[in-house]
């Protein structure tokens, strides 16, 4: 099916001689040529090529969560930057700051599984709103404590725990409702929206920080920081309760679980699915062997002379990423996935190490930031992949699998960038990590070729979408709000496409949020942010 119906398709398939509609070009005035008319169409149509494609946009239950989840995400920012200056003016100590980060990751890893196997077993639309919240609830929590001066670490430690708990528990039914929202040709259009848009927030929320942190004591400003999280947040709990319901799909099998068998048997999936086991290994040598991030401040100093050199290195990355968004409209068009993406860890490692070998600030981020653009490919390639290979009935449980692996690869990146200057130096460790990277991602493409050789699928082949074998198909679509009445008034694609999105979610980037729960980036570095806390582009 094509978006353009012939004439015999609009009169109901007539066999008759078709009629061919002729469109008169317009005549130019006197003393005009076509020419420059001719020329503005080529630009604007080479423009279209690169612009982000937006088309996801049409469908309203995703403009909704897409707009909810990118306001949260700059208030979130503010709050990822206010708990650990507010541990920090409480104790006068590092170690408690530390602490933050054990306070949220731990939680990440243990509930982002669990909540993976409850996605997959009750209505994810339920789930999110219950888990989110959650989430706004612990984040009044730390506005109540702030505005009351408690000035409690252990209260602090708590909330956050309890922030990224929700977080963890609504990340994979985040991430795997898109899957009920939009066709399958705009997975990749729906990743890089929300990659794009948490980024920038990621960007712009600690610069906001700043601005707050600088108008007065932090005794005083720290509640304005709160509040502007708990009062934008509120535009994400509306774009929940704004969704359609997501039940289960009914497969015809047994009974969904939400124990500890579920979690294994999601496990057990991924085992045998050499395309999403690749992908998740790509993923790992990217972000394990090449994230410099622990390197940046030695570098700014030593290298570059201090003062802002830190920033602009911590920041090059997620800019990148925003500008590789920002020129994304080709992705959508790619068939190749698999390819792309080993193709994008590949320029993520040679980039890195190249700008671990630059010797001027400027081209240390500008290197950083075409690696940041890498990281935004690999990370919707690999995110479209994870959500569209795999069947509806599993989708929430290899998001959980997918938070834990992009919690914990980044961390283990500062670990061994880390170890590695200690025993080498900070050239060895930069520039080594980024050329390792480079060459293991392509051996594992050329040695396990599954992964190069996975394809999209068509978006005019219904049963192409593996999801359709297990229900994902017109019926289903229809059941949420997305069947081919919804799909054909998008003009996006082919009725009843069911696809398997992000979400405007997505997973974050590096830094460390409210909880100091990183997770880090879907891609190679800083890829996208998981919408709400536990999450901080960096």
């Amino acid at each position: 099916m094509t978006g353009v119906d012939s004439d015999a398709d609009r009169s109901g398939g007539d066999s008759g001689p078709s009629r061919e509609t002729v469109v008169a070009s317009p005549v130019p005035e006197p003393g005009e040529t076509a020419e420059p008319a001719a020329a503005g169409n080529a630009r604007r149509g080479r423009f279209a090529r690169w612009a982000m494609d937006v088309r996801p946009l049409r469908v309203p239950a995703y403009r909704r969560l897409w707009i909810g989840n990118g306001v949260s995400m700059f208030g979130f920012q503010l709050t990822a930057v206010a708990v650990p200056v507010e541990m920090f003016a409480l104790t006068d100590a590092s170690l408690w700051v530390g602490l933050l980060g054990i306070a949220g990751f731990v939680p990440l890893l243990v509930f982002g599984l669990w909540g993976g196997a409850v996605a997959d077993a009750v209505d994810r639309r339920k789930l999110l709103l219950a888990s989110s919240v959650l989430m706004w609830i612990s984040t009044l929590g730390l506005l109540l404590q702030a505005l009351f001066r408690v000035g409690s670490p252990i209260l602090l430690l708590v909330l956050v725990a309890v922030q990224t708990t929700a977080f963890a528990i609504s990340s994979p039914a985040r991430q795997a409702i898109i899957a009920r929202l939009v066709p399958t040709s705009l997975v990749p259009a729906a990743n890089t929206l929300g990659y794009t848009t948490t980024t920038a927030g990621g960007v712009l929320g600690p610069l906001a920080a700043g601005l707050v942190f600088s108008a007065g004591p932090v005794e005083a400003v720290l509640p304005v920081a709160y509040a502007v999280d708990a009062v934008l947040f509120t535009v994400s709990l509306w774009a929940t309760y704004r969704l359609p319901s997501m039940p289960p799909l009914d497969d015809g099998g047994p009974p969904r679980r939400v124990g500890l068998a579920s979690v294994v048997d999601g496990f057990r999936y991924l085992a045998t699915t050499p395309v999403l086991l690749l992908s998740f290994a790509v993923d790992i040598i990217a972000m394990v062997l090449a994230m410099p991030r622990a390197l940046f401040p030695e570098v700014a100093q030593e290298r570059f002379g201090g003062g802002s050199a830190v920033g602009w290195l911590f920041s090059a990355i997620a800019i990148g990423s925003v500008l590789g968004g920002l020129t994304s409209g080709w992705i959508s068009r790619v068939r190749r996935q698999g390819l792309a993406l080993v193709g994008a860890v590949i320029g993520w490692g040679l980039a890195i190490a190249a700008a671990g070998l630059a010797r001027q600030l400027w081209l240390a981020v500008v290197l950083l930031a075409v690696a940041g653009a890498a990281d935004l490919v690999s990370a919707v390639f690999r995110q479209s992949m994870l959500q569209v290979y795999a069947p509806d009935r599993l989708r929430g449980r290899l998001q959980g699998v997918n938070i834990t692996v992009v919690a914990g690869g980044p961390r283990l990146g500062d670990l061994r960038a880390g170890s590695t200057a200690a025993a080498f130096g900070v050239g060895f460790a930069w520039v080594g990590g980024g050329v390792v990277a480079a060459i293991l991602a392509l051996l594992l493409g050329v040695l396990f070729p599954a992964l190069v050789r996975y394809r999209a699928p068509h978006p005019d082949d219904e049963q192409s979408d593996p999801g359709a074998t297990d229900g994902s198909g017109p019926a289903d679509a229809a059941a949420n709000g997305s069947g081919a009445a919804g799909v054909a008034a998008t003009g996006s694609g082919a009725a009843g496409a069911v696809a398997a999105g992000s979400g405007a979610a997505g997973v974050a980037a590096t830094g460390s949020g409210t909880a100091g729960a990183a997770t880090g980036g879907s891609g190679s570095g800083s890829g996208a942010a998981s919408g709400q806390p536990g999450a901080a582009a960096g």
